[in-house]
């Protein structure tokens, strides 16, 4: 969270990711700040050749900016086992200031948790002298509770039998009170001691830190009879002998309310708002505790900052766009509706490519392009221009990639036809996969529409794409979301394109847009290969004047 991501579009294209890496390194050299360049989709061939040729990492891939979980300054405290007393408990939610505490499994999963307010209804509520027997007290509970030394019997066993009994009379009454299995609280005198063992007491509770005889010890050890030896006195004992209690007797084990590192933050805000508590567990993926999270937590969640590149829509801009920090546009499309909520830099010019932008800002700030950088500069200027066959190609462009390409030591035309040729490999492509290589979405007067374009270099090989590709998109349409879908088949070398679209009005739309009648859902378009240019200006008029 605290480095400013810098990322292009879905379905992104090499400029996308280009132009990402390197604004990226530019901010890094003219700030010595922290760019992260990410990516909004999957990389198509051509792209991956690129990286592959300069021998650059493919960028971070960044599904949504929306912040979750793990986003979030969440608390890392440890959880609690099951057995450990409400004494100890009450001591670890202290020191870590904290209301709510889970209780683990030996693997992290969460078996509880513990709140203060359960503390306080144990202790408010009328427990009677059986509480710790019913917990089934481990005996190491309760000498850690009462300061105190276990001299006779086995630290691991329990008090699963009984009540607790304070032995404040003398022998011939404590016959009345006590019985097989209670826990006896007393002091130094012998009698007594030995009369509760008689009696079949299960412990001796000695209270002041007096000493036993060896007799009593024999005894008591003869008997199966636990003996603690306290340095509290006996009021004291009795009242924080309860505090021995294993909080797993306390702890909730239903209806537990937890959140995954992954969720997200407006799902996690919407849950705890209806709710009165005040810390939850955190999971990681696995299902393992991680850390508390608090509503405190989640309003201190800082937004994410972004920089945006080769592109400006709200649409095709990466999920959760709304919930981050804008803080640079750098485009050369038309503007559209990312929003902010105070002024930007924002950078837009007329030109073939964003890295042609980006090419201009690196001459500016005098920053040296490296050769790597250069290459990479220069395949996204061959990409988005087709080798300065695009309309939207200037004579800035080209002068760029040409001298980019200089520094790089690599010859354009055969750079270029590599990197088309890499793109047109399509044969072991889905329909689905084809469709979303290169895929916008636009809007214009209430009309929803997605335009996506495939560049190849053999007519044969782009014929066979358009026999799979508009069943897909007539099956795809209903469930798309928007209410025409086009497809532009690039033939780079004959500079056409075949159009393919569906959709209710689309046919109309279409021949409105380019004066000529068409047939089977497509039409031949010569001399068109620029989407941004060619194709999308004409549609969006057509739709305008059918409004």
């Amino acid at each position: 969270m605290k480095s400013t991501i810098v990322i292009g579009h879905k379905n992104p294209d090499t400029d996308s990711i280009c132009s990402a890496i390197c604004y990226a390194y530019l901010k890094h050299r003219m700030t010595g700040e922290e760019y992260v360049p990410c990516r909004a989709g999957e990389l198509n061939g051509e792209t991956k050749y690129v990286l592959e040729q300069f021998r650059v990492p493919a960028p971070l891939l960044l599904e949504s900016l929306e912040p979750t979980v793990a986003d979030v300054p969440f608390r890392r405290i440890e959880g609690i086992d099951a057995p450990l007393s409400l004494k100890r408990a009450w001591e670890h939610m202290r020191d870590e200031n904290i209301q709510t505490v889970p209780i683990l499994t030996k693997r992290r999963k969460i078996k509880g948790v513990l709140t203060l307010g359960d503390q306080a209804r144990f202790y408010m509520e009328d427990q009677d002298a059986s509480a710790l027997s019913k917990a089934k007290t481990p005996y190491s509970n309760i000498a850690d509770t009462l300061q105190g030394e276990i001299v006779v019997g086995d630290p691991e066993a329990k008090f699963t039998k009984g009540k607790v009994v304070v032995a404040a009379a003398n022998p011939d009454l404590m016959e009345e009170h006590i019985s097989a299995g209670d826990m006896v609280i007393l002091a130094d005198r012998s009698e007594s001691q030995l009369c509760a063992i008689e009696l079949g007491a299960s412990c001796l509770v000695v209270c002041l830190g007096a000493k036993i005889s060896k007799s009593i010890v024999k005894i008591a050890g003869e008997a199966g009879c636990t003996v603690i030896i306290s340095p509290l006195d006996t009021y004291t004992a009795a009242k924080l002998i309860n505090q021995s209690v294993p909080v797993g007797h306390l702890m909730r084990t239903k209806d537990i309310i937890t959140f995954s590192m992954e969720d997200a933050v407006v799902d996690v805000k919407a849950t705890v708002s209806k709710l009165r508590i005040r810390y939850f567990p955190v999971l990681d993926p696995d299902g393992h505790y991680v850390g508390m999270i608090s509503q405190r937590n989640l309003l201190d969640v800082d937004r994410q900052k972004v920089i945006l590149v080769d592109h400006n829509e709200k649409g095709q801009a990466v999920d959760g766009i709304r919930s981050a920090e804008v803080l640079e546009v750098i485009d050369h499309h038309r503007i559209d509706s990312v929003e902010t909520n105070r002024p930007i830099y924002f950078r837009n010019q007329p030109l073939g490519c964003t890295a042609t932008i980006i090419t201009m800002m690196y001459k500016e700030n005098r920053i040296d392009i490296e050769p790597t950088i250069a290459g990479l500069l220069c395949s996204a200027i061959l990409s988005d221009t087709l080798m300065f066959r695009s309309p939207t190609c200037t004579p800035i462009d080209e002068n760029m990639a040409r001298e980019l390409a200089s520094i790089a030591g690599v010859d354009i035309e055969q750079h270029a036809r590599a990197m088309f040729h890499a793109g047109a490999k399509l044969g072991n492509k889905t329909p689905d996969e084809i469709f979303h290589i290169d895929c916008k979405t636009f809007k214009a007067e209430g009309v929803k529409l997605t335009i996506s374009q495939v560049t190849g270099v053999s007519r044969r090989d782009l014929a066979r794409v358009k026999e799979k590709m508009l069943p897909y998109m007539e099956a795809m349409l209903p469930n798309s979301g928007v209410d025409m879908l086009f497809l532009m088949l690039t033939n780079i070398i004959d500079q056409s394109t075949e159009l393919l679209f569906v959709g209710q009005g689309a046919k109309g739309i279409v021949e409105s847009a380019f004066a000529q009648e068409s047939a089977d859902s497509s039409i031949v378009l010569p001399g068109v290969v620029s989407r941004k240019k060619q194709v999308l200006g004409p549609l969006m008029t057509a739709i305008e004047q059918m409004a």
